[in-house]
């Protein structure tokens, strides 16, 4: 499956949803501008953590470009690091 990255400040997940769009998850983020990294964590109140397990690919918009891609579980599980673990295709 290729899932499209979205960023927004919404109040819940589902208003990042285009047309017949399906969210796997999602949570909130930050800029670590000093190391270049895009930093996720935490769970969508609609739509619970990210399920990286079910992406092949991840389109992420062309502006986050060199950014490394954390997600951060938040217990004792290590950080997945989306930049490295899945292909990514980058979109205008």
């Amino acid at each position: 499956m290729d899932g499209y990255f979205r960023l927004g400040m919404v109040n819940q997940h589902r208003d990042l949803l285009k047309g017949n769009d399906q969210c796997i998850g999602g949570g909130y983020y930050q800029f670590d501008w000093a190391s270049n990294r895009l930093l996720l964590d935490r769970a969508s109140y609609d739509f619970g953590r990210p399920r990286w397990h079910l992406l092949d690919m991840l389109k992420v918009p062309v502006s986050y470009r060199g950014l490394r891609i954390i997600y951060s579980y938040g217990d004792d599980r290590e950080d997945f690091i989306v930049s490295d673990e899945l292909q990514i295709e980058y979109y205008e």
